[in-house]
């Protein structure tokens, strides 16, 4: 079956459901035992726990609702979760947010953060204060009918465009995200380029954010770069960066590997991959993760495990724990960060973000 752009294959839609939060964080703490965590692999090497800095980011996600249900995906998101979608009275919350937190950047993610009604909406007032605003996009939503004019909004709003495209040719791509992904996503590209977008012209940044097949580590290199800019100009596409992300133990990955009894060996693959370097640029140490219901996470990787920020800077406990309605930078600066055994996904080999790697070349 040829996969629309707002269709799922056969095959997404017969994935599973990702394991409860509670459940991810009890698989992925008994794969290691107590003396193989996160947690000891710091203290094993003396190494300091990283606390949050300035926050940076404010990223938002608005929901799980998604045109696609990809396999990768660490979000379990799909044309099923319209009923997880940020409620009105969170979204002027975030509003205000911005205004009172002052982000540099505001990030939208999802699912599909096009899909929400107010997705034009924070864009507009994160731009009016001078934000940067970025749109996480798996591109096949910029086709649709109802969207047919979010590009040229995107353009006009200088908005970024983080694009999701695992590969640079189209099995590895519909492999992971459905059959006819990979021609749905060229179309996209076009249009974005046809826009201004991978023109080298910083209003109109084009990111593509690679990720690699199953277990394998993501190491991207100048020539990896190069090769997917040759490979995708024969397809009459451009792109400014690309960056890539390693595929997280969580959700549909999480239960995938578990279905496999591969937990453990990835896990395990991911800590003698651990690079200390890559500390220094953890996203969790800039960026506010805020969940539809407007609470609070260092991290999105966090928000989907259900693990809620670490502790405050002086150790005491929070006497109410903050919200997106309630939160200020003070609360944030110098907090302790919530940990899991997750966490060596973002510390391997280059380190991986939202933002690519994060250990210094």
């Amino acid at each position: 079956m040829t996969t629309t752009a707002s269709t799922p294959s056969a095959a997404a839609q017969a994935r599973p459901r990702a394991l409860a939060p509670q459940q991810q964080r009890q698989l992925l703490q008994s794969a290691l035992g107590p003396e193989g965590g996160f947690g000891p692999a710091l203290a094993q090497r003396q190494l300091a726990a990283p606390r949050r800095s300035a926050l940076r980011v404010l990223q938002l996600n608005l929901g799980r609702l998604c045109n696609m249900q990809c396999s990768h995906c660490h979000v379990d998101a799909g044309p099923d979760q319209g009923a997880s979608q940020m409620a009105e009275s969170v979204v002027k919350q975030c509003l205000e947010a911005i205004g009172r937190l002052r982000p540099q950047v505001v990030d939208l993610t999802g699912g599909a953060p096009e899909l929400h009604g107010a997705f034009r909406r924070l864009v507009l007032e994160a731009r009016q204060l001078g934000c940067h605003v970025i749109d996480r996009s798996n591109l096949t939503v910029l086709l649709l009918p109802a969207l047919a004019d979010l590009p040229a909004f995107l353009a006009e709003q200088q908005v970024e465009i983080v694009a999701s495209l695992p590969a640079p040719e189209a099995s590895g791509t519909d492999d992971q995200r459905g059959e006819g992904t990979w021609a749905a996503s060229l179309e996209a590209l076009r249009r974005l380029n046809q826009l201004g977008y991978g023109q080298n012209d910083p209003g109109r940044v084009l990111t593509l954010m690679s990720n690699p097949a199953g277990t394998a580590l993501q190491q991207l290199t100048a020539c990896d770069t190069a090769a997917w800019r040759r490979r995708l100009a024969q397809q009459g596409v451009a792109f400014d960066r690309l960056i890539g992300l390693n595929n997280m133990p969580i959700a549909r990955f999480l239960q995938h590997l578990d279905d496999q009894d591969q937990v453990a060996p990835y896990l395990e693959q991911l800590q003698q991959a651990f690079n200390p370097g890559a500390l220094c640029g953890l996203m969790c140490r800039d960026t506010l993760s805020v969940a539809p219901d407007g609470s609070l996470y260092d991290c999105d990787f966090n928000q989907m495990l259900e693990l809620g920020l670490g502790a405050p800077a002086d150790g005491a406990p929070d006497q109410a724990l903050p919200t997106i309605a309630t939160v200020t930078r003070e609360q944030l600066e110098r907090r302790t960060i919530a940990w899991g055994n997750h966490c060596f996904g973002c510390t391997a080999g280059q380190g991986s973000s939202c933002s690519g790697a994060t250990a210094s070349p």
